[in-house]
């Protein structure tokens, strides 16, 4: 297993060296400064939008990479990845689309919609209290975009079992732990984890939290923070409060309980300015998964849709 994990992490180095922060100095100066301003215009008025484009990015990059193929529309012909089960409920659609708009004005097919998400998401975390990072950029969009292929973590998944996914992308421990700090703005529909709530309580949930729970999910389409505490914020008050077996979704409780995670989430829960760094870290590390760069892909015009193949930025792979 040692030698596929070295030259995956070879071929990842090599491919991510050719994105760099301010791609697009010279060829859309405006650009960054455009997604900053539409974020921060949704911001004010829906502080979720920070959620829905982490959702977003981490649903993308872990399907074919970060190449925007969760943008593409389904046609009656083809289910894509955004009507796969699991992204069903991802939000945010609107606002990339009316970014791709602004900038396509300015600077036709220079942009691509898989940098928007990134960017979009970097200025989201940004106004939720969360660290400020730079961003490399040079991403290009994708040509396939299937809902068979569609194989997330789920939320009872054990440690070893998200692990395994995470691994497989590239990522360590200590980044599966780091990203699912993102849940610190979560929310998630109470059928994610009403079994944690039946006539067999959960013992490694709070009581007084599944109570609380109960009341809430007495329908199972309802839904719930998962930080119960700074619901808003990027911090490191979800690590504190699943160290008090305040864990909504399994696999946010089973951190603290796994050998492996235990005290990656307790220096996460102690040092808020470690969880700020690891963040950064691992999500530029997640925004370069199986990246396409250089001719590969395309520059779409219009994020939802695929170019027609005789248009200019669309390759056929």
């Amino acid at each position: 297993m040692i030698l596929p994990y070295i030259f995956l992490c070879c071929v990842f180095h090599l491919v991510s060296a050719q994105l760099r922060v301010g791609f697009y100095n010279s060829t859309c100066p405006q650009a960054e400064t455009i997604v900053r301003q539409a974020v921060q215009n949704q911001f004010n008025s829906d502080r979720s939008i920070t959620a829905a484009l982490l959702r977003m990015h981490f649903h993308d990059c872990f399907v074919r990479g970060c190449d925007a193929s969760i943008l593409i529309k389904s046609t009656k012909s083809k289910q894509s990845e955004r009507n796969a089960g699991p992204n069903q409920t991802v939000r945010g659609f609107e606002l990339i689309d009316k970014i791709k708009k602004s900038i396509e004005t300015l600077c036709p097919s220079t942009v691509s919609c898989a940098d928007i998400i990134t960017l979009a998401t970097r200025d989201a975390v940004a106004l939720a209290g969360g660290p400020s990072y730079a961003i490399p950029t040079g991403r290009r969009d994708g040509l396939v975009s299937n809902a068979a292929d569609v194989n997330l973590p789920g939320p009872s998944f054990t440690v070893p079992q998200a692990l395994q996914s995470f691994t497989n992308k590239g990522l360590s421990l200590n980044d599966m732990v780091t990203l699912l700090g993102a849940h610190t703005v979560g929310v998630a529909r109470c059928n994610f984890f009403q079994n944690r709530l039946s006539l067999v309580p959960d013992n490694t949930m709070d009581p007084s939290l599944a109570a609380q729970l109960l009341k809430t999910c007495s329908k199972s389409t309802a839904t719930t923070f998962l930080d119960q505490n700074t619901s808003f914020t990027v911090d490191n008050q979800f690590f504190r409060q699943i160290m008090l077996q305040k864990g909504i979704l399994k696999i946010d409780q089973e951190l603290t309980l796994d050998n492996s995670s235990a005290s990656i989430v307790s220096g996460f829960a102690s040092n808020e300015n470690t969880f700020r760094q690891s963040f950064s870290n691992a999500i530029i590390k997640m925004a370069s998964i199986d990246i396409l760069v250089g001719r590969a892909g395309e520059i779409r015009k219009n994020c939802g849709v695929f170019n027609p193949p005789n248009q200019k930025g669309h390759k056929v792979l």
